[in-house]
């Protein structure tokens, strides 16, 4: 009786598993698919900025008075070209998951440090107040950089 219920009991314990096999199976489908669409729709957003930063220097620089040309704010220009930069950085983190299905931590932080250094080439202290929240945030970010950088090099000696 006991070896015929230690046999129920395997079969059970095999079939969960197989199932718990399937639905993972299915939800890696899942995510495969949704970083693909991501992808995809991330490829529109840089060629949407792309042609926004393009329009805003062409009509920024050709189609207004020679004596204006400087005063096109560079501080937005720079902020543009930060957006597109960010945006493939993105791109990056998408298509990195896409070709290891890990999630490569040392690409987000990069990413996440450029965004922050976007907001701080873009500050305005007249409208947003302070610097220490964004000082704060690239000290988080660097420091972490630093401790994920350190643990990658050591792992791949």
């Amino acid at each position: 009786m006991r070896l015929r219920q230690r046999a129920v009991n395997l079969f059970r314990y095999l079939a969960i598993a197989y199932k718990d096999e399937s639905f993972l199976k299915v939800i890696g489908k899942i995510e495969n698919i949704a970083s693909k669409i991501m992808a995809i729709a991330l490829v529109f957003v840089i060629f949407v900025s792309l042609f926004d930063l393009l329009r805003f220097l062409t009509y920024g620089l050709f189609f207004t008075d020679p004596k204006l040309v400087l005063a096109v704010p560079l501080l937005k220009i720079f902020g543009m070209f930060l957006n597109v930069l960010i945006a493939l950085e993105l791109m990056e983190n998408i298509t990195a998951y896409l070709r290891q299905h890990v999630i490569q931590l040392e690409l987000v932080v990069i990413t996440a440090l450029t965004a922050v250094a976007r907001k701080i080439v873009i500050f305005d202290s007249k409208a947003d107040g302070d610097l220490t929240g964004l000082a704060i945030a690239v000290l988080s970010l660097s420091i972490s950089y630093w401790i994920v950088r350190s643990q990658n090099q050591t792992r791949k000696h």
